[in-house]
């Protein structure tokens, strides 16, 4: 596995700060852990989690409504016809790829795994395409294992909030690792991501409305 980089050194007037984005996220968002993607199972959630590329919770539950019941269980998965699968999930996009790993992700759950999904994160990214985002979903959610999700919105407001300057995916989960309280990580994600969907939105930052707006350097920046 990659190992993990030097811990970077943090003032306490950071911290302090971190501290209080910490308090207010939990606050604005309550402790509750909530995952969006609708599921039954550790494998459902992973299937579930890899349509989720480039594609909206809201859509990847629709499709899962109908392939949840078509597809019962990993083996008819792994048993499935590649061109019927990507019909199945057309909606999702990127569809040719998603099917053929879906259909290989299966396939090596069973042979390899014994049809559970493992909760190592070494073990979860020799997957069919599985990156360290969809495995830590899976460990955060499944597992319970501290971990940070780096999602858009994860991505965006943590650069906004001047919590990482990087912008490799890796990177950045490594400096928020460094940063937030071990026990924060997992309600993190959780909590960006409802604040990126109803808050910090992208093109139309509610930066008036927003709770971490005190200790945000952008939304300083905007309000003044």
């Amino acid at each position: 596995m990659e190992e993990k980089k030097k811990k970077k050194r943090i003032s306490k007037k950071e911290r302090e700060r971190i501290a209080k984005i910490v308090e207010i996220l939990n606050d604005t968002y309550t402790t509750e852990y909530k995952c969006y993607l609708n599921h039954d199972n550790a494998w459902q959630l992973l299937i579930a989690t890899m349509l989720s590329a480039q594609c909206t919770d809201a859509r990847v539950n629709i499709v899962t409504k109908d392939l949840f019941i078509k597809y019962p269980t990993l083996q008819a998965f792994a048993d499935a016809d590649l061109k019927e699968l990507e019909q199945d999930i057309y909606s999702t996009g990127f569809y040719k790829n998603k099917a053929k790993n879906i259909i290989g992700c299966a396939k090596k759950l069973i042979s390899e795994y014994g049809g559970e999904v493992p909760r190592d994160i070494d073990a979860l990214t020799r997957l069919d395409g599985v990156g360290r985002k969809t495995a830590n979903v899976i460990r955060g959610n499944i597992f319970h294992e501290p971990s940070i999700v780096v999602d858009t919105h994860v991505k965006r407001i943590s650069q906004l909030l001047g919590l990482t300057k990087e912008e490799e995916p890796v990177k950045i989960e490594y400096d928020l690792m460094d940063k937030l309280p071990k026990e924060q990580w997992i309600l993190y994600n959780i909590q960006i991501i409802t604040h990126g969907r109803n808050i910090c939105i992208a093109r139309r930052p509610k930066c008036n409305e927003c709770t971490l707006a005190c200790v945000c350097p952008s939304a300083k920046k905007s309000i003044e």
